[in-house]
């Protein structure tokens, strides 16, 4: 049946005269002792305000309070990747096995340094160690996400005696696309964690290192110097005009000075002359400079090493042994951003010995010109 053919329902209703009092009350009189309805209010106009202001006050508390909890169970922090450990010393790395890879580049920076900022083409100096970070696939552990391991530092390198210490990586050659753009606009002096996805890391050589194709790769990067493309000396030009000692012209930005040594016997005491005198700091016993650099012979002239030519500036241990004596002796309270000129007799070069590979006799004095660019900071 429809709904409009049912049939109406009459209400009954009471009539008031059969109401009892306690039932029923006529508008605006009390409704009996104790009732509380309708009653007159003890307060004035203002305290009932106040009341009622106080009232809404707290019922707004109450709702940011609450807000504000459910806003931290959404962004409160989840697990992430922790770094500990001096600048210049190898870190202390923990990647929660509850924290999946990202698929994309993520880099943060741990210290910021306030060295010059890295750009495309610039040459850094390093230190870093790295680890593979691959997404757990076991269907059976639901709580874990990835595993990760480490697989090399150049402070275990280092000690170990083989080619460690800061590294030399030209920004866009380093051979890791991830690197190379996770470290633009950083500054020397940074350590830098950089998160590297499968398609930005080692590629086909990943292999080689353990990494399997779809595995991320962790860096943490101690940024120790940034020498800029093409740099060169960064002072002022000092006159030397000793007729008895090379003369040394510049032939412009990235290149290599020319160096013509005067038909003359070679000086029997070493020789250091400042031809640019640079503004940064002096050099001392135990650091480690960043420089360009030409070494030839004397005699003839002929250019046995350069930097230029090699295409990277290289790094020397400063008052330690580490390279000959007259480099030690010559460089020593030079200052970042000089021009020096180094005559090498040769017990101040390679000895009676000579250096065979490099076609250096025993006899053979050195000419090296000496481009300061920067000190590694630890």
């Amino acid at each position: 049946m429809a709904e409009d053919d049912k049939p109406a329902v009459k209400a009954k209703i009471p009539n008031a005269k059969n109401i009892r009092s306690p039932e029923f009350t006529p508008h605006g009189i009390s409704a009996g002792r104790g009732s509380g309805l309708n009653r007159p209010s003890a307060l004035t106009a203002a305290q009932a305000r106040k009341r009622r202001i106080a009232t809404i006050a707290g019922i707004v508390v109450a709702v940011l309070v609450i807000a504000g909890g459910v806003a931290y169970l959404v962004t409160r922090p989840g697990p992430k990747i922790e770094v500990s450990g001096k600048f210049g010393t190898e870190s202390k790395v923990k990647i929660p096995t509850k924290l999946a890879p990202n698929k994309s580049l993520k880099t943060r920076t741990l210290i910021k340094g306030t060295g010059p900022a890295i750009a495309d083409g610039d040459t850094m100096f390093v230190q870093y160690s790295f680890y593979q970070w691959a997404k757990q696939t076991d269907a059976d552990d639901s709580k874990k996400k990835s595993t990760s391991k480490k697989i090399g530092s150049s402070y275990e390198q280092q000690a170990q005696g083989s080619s460690g210490g800061p590294q030399a990586l030209t920004v866009g050659k380093s051979g890791v696309k991830g690197l190379d753009k996770g470290l633009l606009g950083k500054t020397a002096g940074s350590r830098v964690l950089v998160e590297v996805p499968p398609s930005m890391g080692f590629g086909d050589q990943g292999s080689q290192l353990g990494l399997g194709k779809n595995d991320s790769v962790v860096f943490v990067v101690d940024v120790q110097a940034v020498v800029k493309k093409n740099a060169g000396p960064q002072g002022t030009p000092q006159k030397l005009d000793d007729k008895n000692l090379p003369k040394v012209e510049d032939q412009g930005a990235g290149k290599a000075p020319k160096v013509t040594v005067p038909k003359v016997d070679a000086p029997d005491k070493l020789q250091s002359k400042t031809l640019v005198q640079g503004t940064g700091p002096a050099l001392a016993k135990g650091d480690d400079a960043v420089v360009n650099y030409q070494g030839q012979i004397w005699k003839g002239g002929k250019v046995f090493d350069s930097s230029w030519k090699n295409g990277q500036p290289a790094l020397f241990p400063i008052g330690t042994g580490a390279t000959v004596p007259g480099f030690d002796k010559g460089l020593t309270g030079a200052k970042v951003g000089s021009r020096v000129l180094l005559v090498l007799p040769p017990s101040e070069g390679y000895g009676k010995n000579g250096n065979s590979q490099a076609g250096i006799k025993g006899t053979d004095t050195l000419v090296f010109v000496v481009d300061i660019l920067a000190k590694v900071q630890k």
